[in-house]
C-alpha cells in the first residue's frame, strides 16, 4: 500500500508460480527452485530453493505476501492449493507458458540445471548461491529478461 498526500494506492498484480527441478551431487538428492513472476512484465517477485514440499511452497508464498496478487497461475501441484485461496488460484499449463519458458532460460544459461549433463553441483549452498546470483544479475539488477519476456 502506497500513501501520498492522503491518497492510498494499492497495487495488485497477477503472478505465475512454478518449480524447477535440479539435483546436487546425484539425482537422488533433488533440489527444487520455487519462484514466481509478475505475469505482465516477467519480473521475478520471489524465489526459494528447497525440496518439493508443502513447507517450501509455504516459504515462497510468505515471500510473495509483500506483493498482493489478484490471481495466481500455477500448475496442478497440490501444495499451491493449500496456500492460495480458490478464488485467486487458476490451475493449468495453458496459463503458465511464460514461466515454463523462463524455466528453459534457466536451463540454457545455467548448465548445472540441465537434466542430462556432466555439470552438476556438489554442494547445496553453492547450488543455491549460483541460482541466486543468476536471478540477481539478470532479473533484479538490469532487468534484461524482465521486459515482456
Amino acid at each position: 500500500m502506497l500513501q501520498a498526500d492522503g491518497i492510498e494506492i494499492e497495487i495488485k498484480t497477477d503472478a505465475e508460480a512454478d518449480e524447477l527441478w535440479s539435483y546436487v551431487g546425484g539425482k537422488k538428492n533433488q533440489r527444487w527452485t520455487w519462484y514466481a513472476v509478475e505475469r505482465k512484465t516477467g519480473v521475478i517477485l520471489a524465489w526459494h530453493n528447497g525440496r518439493r514440499t508443502d513447507e517450501s511452497c509455504s516459504l515462497l508464498m510468505a515471500k510473495l505476501s509483500a506483493f498482493p496478487a489478484i490471481r495466481y497461475y500455477t500448475d496442478d501441484w497440490q501444495s499451491y492449493s493449500k496456500y492460495i485461496p480458490p478464488s485467486e488460484h487458476i490451475v493449468g499449463k495453458a496459463d503458465t507458458w511464460r514461466i515454463e519458458r523462463r524455466n528453459l532460460n534457466f536451463r540454457t544459461h545455467i548448465k548445472r540445471l540441465n537434466r542430462k549433463t556432466v555439470c552438476f553441483s556438489k554442494n547445496e549452498k553453492i547450488h543455491d548461491n549460483v541460482i541466486g546470483m543468476y536471478i540477481n544479475r539478470y532479473y533484479f539488477q538490469n532487468g534484461r529478461y524482465s521486459e515482456n519476456t
